[in-house]
């Protein structure tokens, strides 16, 4: 079979700009599901700032000695319940005691006793010493007693909510820190 070149014709104008205009749409389909895909690929890195907001606050917090006493009262490493503890010097339930104290305060009034961090809250996270490090999250601390879902005196197991916040997301990231009177 041989191919008459006489009678061969290429595309015509129009074919041509019919191709065009259907790869054009293809391409531009393919952008926009593209450009989608880049804009939503953020959100994981907010959710893993968020996150790391709130754990490493629940960490610092959790450290904390959790005795009957606050740390500064001189009987807080042999105090055996409240009444043990110098007066205005005990941990009243999750109330933190004795006033004056922050998480950035100079030394001797920074936050020292897990319950000290009870309703704490900062509209921009910041690190130990008070350094702003993520702006635009903001965190909340909420501090209950929670031994009775242990089956312990509901004043033994503190429970720890960290709820960090990002514009209308937020994330609640939650611990739990038993007394282990006298010590830490």
């Amino acid at each position: 079979m041989s191919i008459d070149w006489r009678r061969a014709r290429g595309l015509s104008l129009i074919e041509q700009i019919i191709f065009i205009v259907v790869i054009s749409i293809g391409v531009v389909g393919l952008l926009a599901s593209f450009n989608r895909a880049v804009q939503d690929s953020a959100d994981p890195m907010v959710t893993r700032q968020t996150l790391a907001v709130a754990e490493s606050l629940l960490e610092e917090i959790l450290q904390q000695p959790f005795t009957w006493c606050d740390p500064d009262d001189p009987n807080a490493a042999s105090a055996m319940g409240f009444g043990d503890c110098t007066a205005g010097m005990a941990q009243s339930g999750v109330t933190p005691v004795p006033g004056g104290e922050s998480r950035n305060g100079g030394p001797g009034a920074v936050f020292d006793h897990v319950a000290d961090y009870g309703g704490y809250g900062q509209g921009a996270a910041s690190d130990a010493i008070g350094g702003q490090v993520m702006d635009g999250y903001a965190t909340l601390v909420t501090i209950t007693q929670a031994g009775a879902d242990f089956g312990l005196a509901n004043d033994a197991v503190l429970r720890v909510t960290v709820r960090v916040t990002r514009g209308p997301e937020s994330l609640d990231v939650t611990g739990y820190r038993f007394r282990y009177a006298p010590r830490y």
